[in-house]
């Protein structure tokens, strides 16, 4: 059986990625496709907008054959870790053949090239990056005008899906993987664009933002996108065409009982984070910086909300998205020294299984049989853990269980902690 990995996020699910995984399919001549998808909190340093297991459900049910959760603590880096995560997880199941991954170029052989370069680092490079930081650029378009003096192909560096493409390419090769690349291009609306398409391919910030109008007192985030306020029913209306039918199902069961949910939801836990830290405290989790941790003290009489704080300790050599990361790993306790000891010891410890299709089951068996890592399939399987899998676990767990509280309050639902989640089957 030839097995093809995917990387996702599904936030949520949509037209783009059901053609992602149908394409994967002709392209690669898999016979079966599985997926590390980010759990309840994104690349972004964002939560999701809804839970882990309505997402793994509708990739199921569009053609996926096992979702796999991707920990949090590479579900939450940069696009380097957060590549090398996902990469080094798929490599470890011993079970996929390929990768397929989107971008906006289609170009393997040109990303291959920025890879390298990248990979190598040459004098060069270094000392352009270096004089590009010194000048007050932020670190992405420091790299991208160090690329630029040495490369015809630094414009592959101003697309999100082509970055995250070559973070894949220069994984795979760290790794000397012998799972093989393959890429095709994004179709439909750009990464960032929050408008509908005019075809049926608008993409995941465009869904989410218009999710976001739903006339709700409960709304918290209306942020971008140019909708009118409408009733639920309107929204479903001008969805029919953007996500496939059975998400759509789930979209409509699932509103005001388990999602959306954003950013802002989130407030007052991480107010409570940071009111219990100093400065030399904070500079021990991941993407805080000695400056940053000093801002964030600085300014905490100045918290508003979560977007708001985001958005007030921006600075021209810090992106908006490495705030976000480093507020959120704040919030959910990731530190350099834990992600140094996951990276010394092989990235991954488990993998474990969000759901499968029924008609798939045996993939289980194979990857049971052939992966490096211990498939969790239920909580109660992680007894045996070593140590080190124990933390990241427990780290993973927590992450869940907080993300599924903001739920619990928000909507007054019941709240099931992971123990009690089953394993989902379609």
């Amino acid at each position: 059986m030839k097995i093809t990995g995917l990387i996702a996020e599904y936030n949520p699910f949509h037209n783009g990625h059901l053609y992602h995984i149908q394409e994967t399919k002709q392209v690669t001549g898999a016979d079966a496709v599985i997926v590390v998808m980010s759990g309840d909190y994104v690349q972004r340093g964002v939560p999701a907008i809804m839970p882990k297991r309505i997402r793994a459900e509708m990739a199921l049910r569009c053609g996926a054959s096992a979702v796999f959760e991707l920990p949090v603590c590479y579900a939450t880096g940069s696009a380097e870790l957060f590549a090398m995560g996902a990469v080094s997880f798929l490599d470890r199941l011993g079970i996929v053949d390929s990768i397929c991954f989107g971008s906006e170029c289609n170009d393997l052989r040109a990303m291959n090239t920025v890879a390298d370069l990248l990979l190598k680092e040459p004098a060069e490079y270094r000392n352009m990056l270096k004089e590009n930081l010194r000048s007050g650029c932020s670190y992405p378009a420091a790299r991208q005008k160090a690329v630029f003096a040495l490369s015809d192909n630094a414009e592959l560096l101003k697309d999100p899906n082509n970055i995250l493409g070559i973070e894949y390419l220069k994984a795979l090769k760290k790794l000397n993987s012998p799972i093989r690349p393959y890429t095709i291009r994004r179709k439909g609306a750009h990464y960032h664009d929050q408008t509908f398409s005019e075809g049926q391919f608008s993409s995941a910030s465009a869904i989410r933002s218009l999710l976001a109008y739903s006339g709700s007192t409960l709304n918290t985030d209306q942020t971008g996108g140019s909708f009118e306020d409408t009733a639920f029913s309107g929204i479903l209306s001008e969805l029919e065409g953007q996500v496939p039918p059975y998400c759509l199902e789930l979209l409509k069961d699932w509103h005001h009982v388990q999602y959306p949910v954003y950013l802002n939801d989130f407030s007052l836990i991480l107010k409570y984070k940071l009111l219990n830290k100093q400065p030399d405290s904070l500079v021990r989790y991941a993407d805080v910086s000695e400056d940053l941790a000093a801002r964030i003290y600085a300014r905490l009489n100045d918290f508003f909300n979560y977007r708001q704080f985001c958005e007030l300790l921006k600075t021209r050599e810090t992106t908006q998205t490495r705030i976000n990361r480093a507020l959120l790993h704040i919030m959910l306790g990731i530190k350099k020294d834990k992600l140094a000891e996951y990276s010394k010891n092989g990235f991954h410890f488990y993998a474990r299984l969000l759901g499968i299709r029924k008609d798939s089951e045996k993939i289980l068996a194979r990857a049971a049989k052939e992966s490096s890592v211990p498939l969790i399939a239920r909580l109660s399987d992680s007894s045996s853990l070593p140590q080190t899998a124990r933390k990241m676990l427990r780290n993973d767990l927590l992450a869940s269980n907080l993300y599924m509280s903001v739920v619990t309050d928000k909507y007054k639902t019941a709240f099931q902690n992971e123990y009690k989640q089953a394993l989902l089957k379609v």
